[in-house]
């Protein structure tokens, strides 16, 4: 049977000459994998260009109980991501995002307050008055919240050192190795009054940044294990001076 959906493209692996396998995630079924065939098509070329990480697409899938791979039909793009794929930063953070929940989401079950966010973080990166440098970090802070990790900020007070296995600031050093010292507790403390609508006044210079997204995505480890290796948070790194 096939099954009306919209998913959010994470990536794209070559699985054999003729097919390449889209994880994505899905506005009914969560994460998905689907086969994506290949080819030198003028449709197989619009089919690989509606691929791009992070592109939102709707389609048909045929959801067949006990499958590990879908296939699917009469695919097309929401809303063509030129924006982000036009300007190289934008699409150095897009490759971070992708990456990143690449990693994080493994859940196959709908999750609709997810799914809003990460759609919704996507438009709003590919909306031209957006100011890209910050927006990674807004991304990942409040991600947390919707895969129940956020920190406790209401447990902060100055001084404190971030617990990063309990995600609380305690008075005294955390037993665990897993912990922030109090200047870098008290620049997680600030992250968390950061949004989309006020991210661009915060003020970090390129090692500020990259510290950040560093504890963010130690963090994230602690909770996820699915988090491996990561290529994209260099190249940020190089990035928003």
């Amino acid at each position: 049977m096939y099954r009306k959906i919209t998913a959010i493209v994470l990536n794209v692996m070559k699985y054999s000459d003729k097919n390449s396998i889209a994880h994505v995630y899905s506005d009914e079924c969560g994460r998905m994998a689907l086969l994506v065939p290949q080819g030198s098509t003028r449709g197989a070329r619009m089919r690989n260009a509606a691929f791009m990480p992070l592109s939102i697409v709707e389609m048909e899938v045929r959801v067949v109980p006990g499958r590990d791979i879908y296939n699917f039909r009469d695919s097309r793009t929401v809303m063509p991501l030129a924006t982000i794929y036009g300007d190289p930063v934008r699409s150095a953070v897009a490759m971070f995002v992708s990456e990143f929940l690449c990693h994080v989401i493994q859940e196959n079950e709908r999750n609709d307050a997810l799914f809003d966010y990460l759609k919704q973080s996507i438009l709003l990166l590919n909306d031209s008055r957006t100011a890209p440098a910050n927006f990674h970090l807004c991304f990942v802070y409040h991600l947390g919240a919707l895969l129940g990790i956020q920190p406790d900020d209401e447990s902060f007070a100055p001084g404190s050192w971030f617990d990063m296995t309990e995600g609380i600031f305690v008075q005294h050093i955390p037993a665990t190795t897993h912990r922030l010292a109090p200047m870098q507790a008290l620049a997680l403390h600030r992250l968390s009054r950061i949004t989309f609508a006020n991210m661009h006044l915060f003020r970090y210079n390129r090692a500020e940044r990259g510290e950040i997204i560093d504890i963010m995505i130690e963090y994230f480890r602690i909770h996820f294990s699915t988090i491996g290796s990561m290529k994209s948070p260099d190249v940020l790194k190089q990035l928003f001076e």
